[in-house]
């Protein structure tokens, strides 16, 4: 299969953003204190597996840092989402930042911004 670069977007990520929408909603209406938990995680997944293409172990060490994040809030009795998202910001950033400058990105803009990315495509990364 040949390497593809670039943002992705297909017909079943509009449903899963849909529904993720609907969703968060209802949970939002019910004034559940965790509503926000819902497209933090469904925006945060659409960003790393079709904007900028984050390799797996950086997501999964971006959610467990969201989760310990989480957590240690809780822990305190403050769930409201924007002291989490202030310190989940950095997290996101690192993780988009160390994914654009590996010599394997191939997310938006790998052109202008990966010199090796027709080594990537080319499958000798």
């Amino acid at each position: 299969m040949k390497r593809q670069f670039g943002f992705r977007f297909s017909s079943t990520d509009a449903a899963i953003l849909l529904t993720a929408a609907v969703v968060a909603t209802w949970v939002h209406q019910r004034a559940y204190e965790l509503w926000w938990v819902v497209p933090m995680a469904i925006g945060h997944f659409f960003l790393f597996c079709n904007v900028f293409l984050v390799w797996r172990c950086w997501e999964l060490i971006w959610a467990g840092s969201f989760v310990v994040n989480v957590l240690l809030h809780m822990v305190q009795g403050h769930l409201n989402f924007w002291p989490i998202m202030g310190w989940q910001l950095p997290a996101t950033l690192l993780v988009i930042y160390l994914q654009i400058r590996s010599p394997w990105y191939h997310g938006i803009f790998a052109r202008q911004l990966n010199p090796r990315l027709q080594e990537y495509l080319d499958g000798h990364l």
